[in-house]
């Protein structure tokens, strides 16, 4: 017996110990410049970044996806991830404009071209925008015109009029008519450059379109969203709605809160429709004030995951967070403004340090851990996913050029 309550306090010592270590790091971690910490992300991730590139350099077509179980993942421009890399590195050239960052940037981003003929899927977007669009803003290559225009004209071809949105996905055809996911509105980015470019209004007009009836369908009177909304396809109203990602129908999955905030932060800046900026906000405001949002701003899964606290985290939710925030503070009153970058600063001095940011050569070359891709399907949780880093980088890009 007295041996076990030696143990015992030997144990309660050591957690002491370990949290009197932990304080203090975060402590002093908080003593640091957030300038200081931005941009020491921004060469760590190089570093990390660098490896990645040439770790698939000669492996023809492939992409990194993920790293688990100890094993690379990776895929080819098929998977809706595929533009993601690429624009990791985009956003490291537009930080560092060397001629190695360059030559990876173009080398992976022309592994995704195929994509611009892709019409059996809504994420071309993500695709082709993500690499092809930011190549196209920091270098002006003329052929990128090409690849997105012709992109966005195949993500056109997924718009029905009778229903007013772009069809998410073809499967499951059996419970899902016409499914859109809350994901989808990422995608409008594309065609709204397209209409600039091109001066053709019908991109425009599907983006309205898509933007308009999915704040009327997928969100709720708190501004939550659902994951998925099928419409009827001779009426274009609902049938189902449903949280397919997410703990249940009704609850609130994280990363559907997040691409909300983004989707119509972006909507406003290209629009300067004064709905979209409305519907930013009150978006913010449900993720930020929400109860079940922890301390250091990095989400749970899901804000009604039944397990919380002992539940997964999700770092690619809290990327988009701060990368929309970080640009919608921009569009706000000066006490909301400062709300949203402090919000902002909690959550990259949390990603920046060793909790969530892998040291170099770890984590199978990613920049940032513990992402959730879709717990309920036990796919890719808990584990570094390219698109966190993507839109962890975008933050960063963007704080870094912030006067």
């Amino acid at each position: 017996m007295l041996l076990e309550m030696m143990n015992g306090k030997v144990a309660v010592a050591i957690m002491l110990m370990a949290s009197i270590v932990l304080g203090n790091h975060t402590n002093a971690q908080k003593q640091i410049p957030f300038k200081v910490i931005v941009n020491k992300a921004l060469i760590a991730a190089e570093k990390q970044s660098l490896l990645m590139a040439k770790k698939y350099e000669e492996q023809e077509g492939r992409l990194p996806r993920t790293f688990e179980k100890d094993k690379d993942v990776s895929s080819d421009s098929r998977w809706w991830c595929s533009g993601f890399f690429p624009g990791v590195l985009w956003y490291l050239y537009e930080n560092n404009r060397s001629a190695e960052l360059l030559k990876y940037a173009k080398l992976y981003t022309s592994r995704v071209e195929r994509e611009k003929y892709t019409t059996d899927n809504h994420d071309v977007g993500f695709m082709l925008y993500c690499s092809f669009g930011n190549g196209l803003r920091l270098t002006g290559d003329p052929s990128y015109n090409e690849v997105l225009l012709t992109g966005a004209k195949s993500l056109a071809t997924r718009y029905k009029p009778e229903v007013g949105l772009i069809r998410s996905w073809d499967h499951n055809k059996k419970l899902w008519q016409y499914p859109v996911i809350i994901d989808n509105i990422m995608n409008l980015e594309l065609l709204l450059w397209a209409s600039r470019y091109s001066g053709d209004p019908v991109f425009k007009r599907i983006a309205i379109s898509h933007a308009d009836k999915t704040i009327q369908h997928h969100f709720r009177p708190n501004s939550s969203s659902y994951h998925l909304v099928s419409y009827d396809t001779l009426s274009g109203q609902p049938h189902l709605k449903q949280t397919h990602q997410g703990a249940a129908n009704e609850s609130a999955w994280s990363r559907g809160q997040a691409w909300g905030l983004y989707g119509y932060t972006y909507l406003y800046r290209e629009t300067k429709e004064q709905r979209y900026l409305e519907q930013a906000k009150k978006i913010a405001t449900f993720i930020i004030d929400h109860p079940r949002m922890p301390k250091d701003y990095i989400p749970y899964w899901d804000f009604d995951a039944s397990q919380i606290p002992n539940t997964p985290r999700d770092a690619s939710a809290a990327a988009l967070i701060a990368s929309a925030l970080t640009e919608l503070s921009d569009y706000v009153g000066r006490a909301e403004s400062k709300k949203y970058r402090m919000v902002v600063e909690t959550q990259i001095r949390t990603l920046a340090s060793p909790e969530y940011t892998a040291a170099v050569g770890e984590n199978g070359d990613f920049i940032l851990k513990h992402s959730t891709g879709a717990y309920p399907m036990q796919s890719e949780v808990d584990v570094p996913l390219t698109y966190a880093d993507y839109y962890y980088l975008e933050a960063l890009t963007r704080l870094k050029n912030k006067k």
